[in-house]
């Protein structure tokens, strides 16, 4: 349960900076809706996002997965229909906020995690 609200907690401050640094085109009123919007970001990916996958597999496969950006774009762009207070201006910058909250997430990632043990150092 912890861990689920550190993530939670952290997924919204990945949330509140992407929409700082693209600001009047993505907007979070408050660090409280950019925690929902975590939370409904990470349950339609969970849902929604693989059954669209699937359906779209020939075009995905055919694009070599870039089609997979445009659905992550459709993601968030569902993700502002279903949050009040959360807003993407165009599909466009749905995108670009998709990539910027990807990169925050793996900065965030390397970050927090404990350095891993090299095995092959300790031959």
């Amino acid at each position: 349960m912890i861990r689920f609200i550190i993530y939670l907690l952290v997924n919204g401050f990945a949330v509140w900076l992407a929409s700082e640094w693209l600001e009047p085109h993505v907007v979070v009123d408050s660090y409280w809706t950019a925690i929902i919007t975590g939370l409904v970001l990470g349950l339609v990916n969970s849902f929604v996002r693989p059954i669209i996958t699937f359906l779209t597999l020939p075009i995905t496969v055919m694009t070599f997965g870039v089609f997979l950006l445009l659905i992550q774009g459709a993601m968030v762009l569902l993700a502002d229909w279903l949050v009040n207070g959360f807003r993407v201006e165009s599909f466009g910058w749905a995108m670009l906020f998709t990539l910027l909250l990807a990169a925050i997430n793996f900065v965030i990632g390397k970050v927090a995690s404990p350095p891993q043990k090299n095995s092959a150092a300790t031959l």
